[in-house]
């Protein structure tokens, strides 16, 4: 498999893990628990909330991860890791920052 076609599904497999966790931020803060925008601005800001947020917001990645690797499409999948590792270090750091 060419390199450049391997940079190209892990960009794709990141830009769903990507797209996953926003996806799961709207049902998490919409859906599931109806927050109004402000409310979610007040939990993450004021509150300080943003952690646990995200970490709802990213179980929408592990359906993509294992459609992926059910699939057979590895670098797909390695790609939502990458985002999915993306968001863990933003939450890492934001403990710290917030």
């Amino acid at each position: 498999m060419k390199k450049s076609h391997i940079k190209k599904q892990v960009l794709i497999g990141f830009l769903v893990g990507i797209l996953a966790t926003a996806i799961g931020f709207y049902f998490y803060t919409q859906v599931f628990n109806n927050f109004s925008m402000k409310f979610v601005k007040r939990l993450i800001f004021e509150d300080k909330q943003l952690n646990l947020i995200l970490i709802y917001s990213v179980i929408p990645n592990l359906l993509a991860f294992f459609v992926f690797t059910k699939r057979k499409e590895d670098y797909k999948a390695k790609g939502v890791l990458m985002a999915t590792i993306l968001i863990a270090l933003v939450i890492l750091i934001s403990k710290f920052v917030l």
